[in-house]
């Protein structure tokens, strides 16, 4: 350890105290995935005044929440000492303003760090930047790993991704017991499986993504909104991207409605085959959608690889799919999601295809398995060995 406050401290205690914080962070890992779980603490004395986590994607990030909650603490400001935090903190824009800006900001004299960034665009940076400012750092660089506290992220940021961008896609899906998408008929009038508690929970999802994605089939089958409504956060609606390749929505399909007082919805971009029904596209064009035209794929339909490219270019980063078993299928085939959320409703059987083969195939670096009002709830990270 370099002089100054540093040699005061005792790296056990350290070292004790990041373990701690990495294992707490783990609990928010499917809420801010593709971001890393991070936890970070206030010292004054030697001793935690403050803790915080990165707890929502898009929202605040560990050690924003430690400082404010230092603020709130009692301790005075000139008596905080040292931040210690899990990993290296950021110094880009983002979602949020980088995080070296509010530490040297704060009058922090020492960070105490438990892992680099590894994204080898950042890497160091951020560390680089508060000693540049006078401030110690301190690297205890296997204190919490990162292939333990944030797996997803060191995916998220491995060679071949960054190579090939593509957004975090998060596949959500209720089901029966036995797998089907669609309840018997003369249940949850035909559409819904999930309890209120669950549809409520989608809602905060949906407020927490740059886009939705979903296919033809279901605006014709299911006439959705794909809206954010309460308790979700109606100040940034995702855009809502139906992948439709010869313009088969109609023009006065529900998605295309202003939404009502208490919804918000982002723009609809219909991404179709290029030259598909001229009258269609001017007709979706004239009724408020974008429509963009993509390449053919094999099964005649527009290539996903493209719109995953398009979803990039347009700024969209964490992505759900709320799709029918067709297009969720192709998108699970071609190791494009990322992230599952499958809610189990109390309903036995069902219509249409059973998505438990899919499910029984589905290979998992981490998941957990909940229960949400009177659904069962299964989350994961899911494991692509083809690295697309």
């Amino acid at each position: 350890m370099t002089r100054g406050i540093a040699e005061t401290l005792d790296e056990a205690r350290l070292r004790s105290l990041l373990v701690e914080l990495g294992r707490a962070a783990t609990r928010f890992r499917f809420e801010v995935a593709p971001n890393p779980c991070v936890g970070a603490a206030v010292l004054s004395d030697g001793e935690v005044v403050a803790r915080g986590f990165h707890e929502v994607w898009g929202e605040a990030h560990a050690e924003v929440i430690a400082l404010d909650e230092a603020e709130r603490s009692g301790v005075p400001r000139e008596r905080w000492d040292v931040l210690v935090v899990t990993l290296e903190p950021c110094c880009s824009h983002g979602k949020t303003p980088p995080c070296v800006d509010r530490i040297l900001a704060s009058g922090i004299r020492c960070v105490v760090v438990g892992a680099l960034d590894p994204d080898p665009r950042h890497q160091g940076a951020g560390l680089r930047r508060l000693q540049e400012a006078g401030v110690e750092v301190v690297l205890l660089d296997d204190a919490t790993p990162l292939s333990k506290v944030a797996p997803h992220f060191v995916t998220w940021v491995d060679n071949e991704r960054i190579r090939r961008p593509r957004p975090w896609t998060i596949a959500k899906w209720a089901q029966t017991r036995t797998g089907q998408m669609i309840p018997p008929q003369g249940v949850g009038g035909g559409r819904w499986i999930s309890g209120p508690e669950s549809l409520r929970e989608v809602q905060l999802l949906r407020g927490r993504v740059d886009a939705i994605i979903t296919g033809v089939g279901t605006v014709l089958a299911d006439d959705p909104r794909f809206t954010v409504r309460p308790p979700g956060n109606l100040a940034h609606p995702p855009r809502r991207v139906v992948l439709d390749s010869h313009l088969r929505t109609p023009p006065n399909a529900t998605i295309l409605k202003t939404p009502g007082p208490d919804e918000a919805g982002g723009p609809v971009e219909v991404l179709a085959i290029g030259g598909a029904a001229p009258e269609r596209h001017t007709a979706l064009i004239e009724a408020g959608a974008r429509v963009t035209p993509l390449h053919v794929a094999t099964d005649d339909g527009v290539d996903l690889r493209e719109v995953q490219t398009w979803l990039w270019e347009q700024g969209c980063r964490r992505v759900l799919l709320e799709a029918g078993p067709r297009l969720l299928s192709h998108y699970l085939k071609s190791g494009f999601v990322d992230q599952v959320r499958v809610y189990t409703g109390v309903v036995n059987g069902g219509q249409g295809p059973s998505m438990a083969e899919y499910l029984r195939s589905l290979k998992f670096h981490e998941r957990i398995d909940r229960e949400w009002g009177t659904d069962a709830v299964l989350e994961g990270f899911l494991r692509d060995d083809r690295r697309r």
